[in-house]
């Protein structure tokens, strides 16, 4: 899509390097890694790796080239947090696999990348790194790298009563905030949440360099949460973090329905790298998009938008009670 629009100069790319199994032992155990890419070489799993590491099941598929591309992907993290600290914006939208655990798969997430690009930064010997992750699901594999390193500061707004089910509002401390908003939120709720709670959060923590997980799965039309925002919200919530801090990654995530992923994360690149939105899209891009098609998303459930233009709609609705009370509560635990 991106291509598409003509928005991919040979300079504005780079190619995620795989990072190798060494570097993977940073965050990884040794014998998960190797069993990972044994079995990735074999094409099959054993029932004692599939019980103890939890990959080769519906949930951590087993596919053909898999630890190519989880290692991969941290190499991608790595190489984004490298190019942030010489001044970039690094926008990584393969990445983003924030429920890896340190021993075992979990949520589509083989290896954590965010961890990687936040590790990146305290190697460089940097001493305040914020991890903000906007996915509907709570971003729990980053929050556990990091527990207990004053260095970091982790933030996320998910979606409640959403896998993996952690990350309450009653979970908070000086060092994380966790904002689980209620079913339907809609981006009038989003900016209040961005403005009382993540911003202060973000301004007092005074970070140095920044890593943002954009999953595209609390988008409205997402088959995998109840969210209600519009890609605008998203947006605009990346951008207010981006700008206020030096050296920033921005990756991935969930996403589960491919038109509003697509358009969400092409639409976040370009004005992450200032560019101009075209009126329409052009005829190739909307052939890319009616080219698309999901078993989750049923065809009654289409919105026209989704094919011809990168923008949604704006998703408005007020805040309702329950959104203001969760607010001034979390706000009461964090004095902001």
């Amino acid at each position: 899509m991106c291509d598409s629009l003509e928005w991919l100069e040979a300079d504005a790319c780079r190619e995620a390097p795989q990072a190798a199994p060494e570097v993977l032992r940073r965050l990884h155990d040794a014998a998960y890694i190797g069993a990972l890419k044994s079995a990735s070489e074999l094409g099959r799993v054993s029932p004692e790796q599939r019980e103890r590491y939890r990959f080769g099941t519906m949930e951590n598929p087993l596919f053909p080239g898999l630890f190519e591309r989880a290692a991969s992907t941290v190499g991608g993290s790595i190489l984004a947090a490298q190019l942030a600290l010489e001044g970039k914006v690094a926008f990584h939208p393969a990445g983003g696999t924030h429920h890896g655990k340190r021993d075992r798969a979990s949520g589509f997430c083989y290896f954590n990348d965010p961890a990687f690009a936040v590790l990146t930064f305290l190697d460089a010997g940097l001493e305040r790194v914020l991890y903000v992750d906007v996915d509907a699901h709570h971003g729990d594999g980053v929050f556990e790298a990091f527990a207990g390193d004053d260095r970091v500061a982790c933030v996320s707004i998910h979606e409640n009563d959403r896998w993996p089910n952690t990350g309450s509002a009653g979970e908070q401390d000086p060092r994380t905030l966790n904002v689980s908003v209620p079913w339907g939120v809609t981006d009038d709720e989003y900016n209040v949440v961005m403005e009382q709670l993540v911003l202060p959060f973000a301004t007092r923590f005074s970070p140095q360099a920044l890593v943002v997980t954009c999953g595209a799965d609390a988008l409205h039309g997402d088959p995998l949460s109840k969210m209600e925002l519009s890609n605008g919200a998203l947006w605009r919530a990346v951008l207010q973090l981006v700008e206020a801090v030096p050296a920033s990654v921005v990756v991935g995530g969930g996403g589960y329905n491919p038109w509003t992923t697509v358009r969400c994360w092409a639409g976040l690149w370009g004005l992450l790298s200032g560019r101009e939105f075209p009126s329409e899209l052009p005829q190739h891009a909307r052939t890319l998009l009616e080219g698309f098609d999901s078993d989750l998303v049923d065809e009654d459930e289409m919105e026209p938008f989704w094919r011809d233009s990168l923008a949604d709609p704006p998703m408005p609705g007020g805040t309702r009670p329950e959104v203001v009370e969760l607010c001034k509560e979390i706000a009461g635990v964090h004095g902001l």
